[in-house]
């Protein structure tokens, strides 16, 4: 358990203290009271955090609390919310289920769906194949695939594919087809992706974590979250997903320490 009172919640997630108070009310987190401060589990944490980033879309608070109620009852037992992936898609909220999309209001699963950063929309995956006109350098490859991604996620793969043909160390395009394959289910290809640069980039390490993640290689993944954090040890999520899975192997205070250096990052973004 982890002690943290309102001011320190608002600081880290962006939260203030009457959300917090309908999150315990609506049984979302079990704080408990300790010493005249209320201690929270790393489950506690992630659904403050999920509830925090959320609330950054501008996703009204009533909207937040129904979604996770819909959520907690739609799981399985044995699936924890951490198992899950939140998404603010402009005032749409969109539940990762491993490979699989869901609305949060209708339930229903949208299979053929990527998420796009930019923007804030879901994008339709066409399967036709699409062929990509000749150009001259990889700079233009990789302008292609930028452009693409949000139309046209196939297409996008070929372009960054041709980048990396015209110039393999290229690491922008190598961390965009990297993702993409994620995104698509392509994990193994994906893992291909990552490993096969030439040089190191915590970007790269920690989109590598987190597909390893995906694949239930949780020591592979830490090792990976080190890397990124060895190369850029100001990489708050970094710290935020390694103490989640020091906490998840019994490693309380490895976690707090990750926790702790995450907490510092944050006070400091927000000076």
């Amino acid at each position: 358990m982890h002690e943290f009172d309102s001011k320190d919640l608002k600081r880290l997630f962006g939260i203030p203290a009457s959300q917090v108070r309908s999150l315990i009310r609506a049984g979302h987190i079990h704080p408990q009271k300790k010493a005249g401060r209320l201690s929270y589990s790393f489950q506690d944490l992630i659904v403050l955090r999920t509830a925090g980033t959320l609330r950054a879309a501008k996703i009204p608070a009533k909207k937040i609390n129904r979604t996770l109620q819909q959520i907690r009852a739609s799981l399985p037992g044995t699936l924890p919310l951490s198992g899950l992936s939140i998404v603010a898609l402009g005032d749409r909220i969109v539940v990762r289920e491993g490979q699989a999309l869901r609305e949060s209001e209708t339930g229903q699963y949208a299979l053929a769906l990527e998420v796009i950063d930019k923007g804030g929309e879901l994008v339709m995956i066409d399967k036709r194949p699409v062929a990509t006109p000749s150009v001259d350098s990889a700079e233009e490859h990789f302008a292609r695939a930028l452009a693409l991604e949000e139309s046209d996620a196939d297409a996008a793969q070929l372009a960054y594919e041709a980048c990396l043909a015209a110039d393999p160390g290229h690491l922008e395009a190598r961390l965009n087809l990297g993702r993409l394959l994620h995104i698509a289910g392509r994990i193994r290809e994906a893992e291909q992706m990552y490993r096969g640069a030439d040089t190191t980039d915590p970007v790269l390490s920690f989109n590598l974590a987190v597909l390893l993640e995906d694949l239930d290689r949780e020591s592979d993944a830490m090792s990976a979250y080190r890397n990124a954090i060895a190369l850029d040890p100001r990489l708050a999520d970094a710290h935020f997903n390694l103490a989640r899975l020091h906490e998840r192997a019994g490693n309380p205070k490895d976690a707090l320490r990750h926790l702790l250096a995450y907490r510092r990052l944050m006070d400091e973004q927000g000076a």
